[in-house]
């Protein structure tokens, strides 16, 4: 989906996983805490205050040719995300917030109500079985129902966009800061870009309050590998023709060059195809034509 011409683009859009939370050190807290009320631990919330200045200097910016940069964040409704954004926010001075949005739809995925840690052992060990992009959770979600809501969330985002309703200012440098989950995150991402499932399954997962930052580039592509370097790519999981996809965001101009080459939507269904295929097929329409000319002879 392509934005409104005269609409404003956000310079970045930055996904962060929450600060470590009770769950992450115990599992058992599940079986008597729902996901959504899980607490920050007291190093979760440390954690979040650094995380807020490393922020504040990627979205400042110091070598920006306009110092007025804002920032608009978007949050997931559960206790642990809530709490990451109230302390990370302390860096960021009041006249710096455009605004704050809790959204529903980049929530964590749904594993089911009250969780009984023996029982969700033996069911992530199904799932890495199964995959971990359909296997859906008894009581709860897959990946790909993840994706369907996330895909919605995007598709009001780009209206926000569209619409100029996140900047009122133009000379501002927008950035845009959504405080979310692992999978939610990586979710958002392999939709953004357009990645396989195949591609989604070998994503690692962020780390507590480790952010990602899609910058926009030179031709209005968003990319990781402006901010980020080819190792952290690669460490993160992905593949040498994901990381050229996102160098080529970084600075082409040529909007859908890259897509006509990209190798994981033609290889991966046509590789068994000769590349005159095109020739014999039309010497093969010229042949059927010929024959039905001389069919309507007699």
């Amino acid at each position: 989906m392509q934005p409104h011409p005269k609409a404003i683009m956000p310079k970045r859009i930055i996904l962060m996983r929450h600060g470590e939370s009770k769950g992450n050190l115990d599992n058992s807290a599940y079986t008597t805490t729902p996901d959504n009320k899980i607490p920050l631990t007291d190093q979760g919330l440390a954690k979040a205050r650094l995380a807020g200045i490393d922020l504040r200097r990627v979205v400042s910016d110091t070598d920006s040719d306009s110092p007025n940069w804002r920032v608009y964040f978007y949050v997931s409704p559960y206790e642990r995300t809530r709490s990451t954004l109230r302390e990370l926010g302390r860096s960021f001075p009041k006249k710096r917030i455009i605004g704050v949005r809790e959204e529903c739809r980049i929530r964590e995925q749904d594993f089911g109500n009250f969780q009984v840690e023996e029982r969700m052992k033996a069911i992530k060990q199904t799932r890495e079985r199964f995959g971990r992009f359909f296997y859906r959770f008894p009581e709860g979600e897959s990946a790909a129902d993840v994706f369907d809501r996330v895909s919605s969330f995007l598709e009001s985002l780009w209206r926000d966009i569209d619409m100029n309703r996140l900047q009122l200012n133009p000379s501002h440098d927008l950035n845009l800061i959504i405080i979310s989950h692992g999978l939610t995150s990586r979710v958002f991402l392999m939709k953004w870009f357009k990645w396989t499932v195949e591609q989604f399954e070998q994503l690692n997962n962020l780390g507590n309050c480790e952010f990602r930052v899609m910058q926009l580039g030179e031709g209005g592509e968003y990319s990781l590998a402006i901010h980020h370097s080819d190792e952290e790519l690669l460490e993160w999981g992905l593949s040498p023709d994901m990381i050229a996809d996102q160098k080529w965001r970084a600075s082409n101009s040529n909007k859908g060059a890259w897509n006509e080459k990209c190798a994981w939507n033609l290889d991966a269904f046509f590789d068994h195809l000769d590349d005159d295929s095109d020739d014999s097929t039309d010497e093969d329409d010229k042949s059927e034509k010929t024959n039905h000319v001389s069919d309507k002879s007699y």
